[in-house]
């Protein structure tokens, strides 16, 4: 079985902080490159962030950037989203995807790069 389940969604009021954390079963996270998706209510699935399978390296949306952080633990084959400084405008399913391009594309943001998805984790965020 092949799988990604996000967690560590909820309500978090402006400003706030999250941890969302995407763990990886069936196969492992390492030989991937792990992107970042959110989608809200009547909008497109949006690429949020990605991360490397080697040296780690990153990329950001310019929503994002500066106050999300995407990091990896391969030895717990799990990828996380650290969500700082939370806007009402973030509130969207989040969902983490795995490419087996080991690096992040020049189009990570691009939906059809990635072969695995999970079924997301929802991210409020309201006063």
């Amino acid at each position: 079985q092949l799988q990604l389940v996000e967690s560590g969604g909820g309500l978090v009021q402006p400003g706030g902080s999250l941890r969302l954390s995407c763990a990886a079963s069936g196969f492992t996270l390492y030989s991937y490159s792990i992107g970042w998706f959110r989608q809200a209510p009547g909008k497109e699935r949006e690429g949020v962030s990605c991360i490397s399978s080697s040296k780690g390296s990153t990329n950001y949306s310019d929503s994002v950037k500066g106050r999300f952080t995407i990091s990896r633990d391969n030895a717990k084959n799990t990828v996380y989203l650290q969500m700082n400084s939370l806007k009402p405008e973030d509130t969207a399913v989040y969902y983490c995807a795995a490419d087996l391009t080991p690096i992040c594309a020049s189009t990570w943001y691009w939906l059809y790069e990635y072969d695995y998805w999970g079924q997301g984790t929802q991210v409020t965020v309201s006063s």
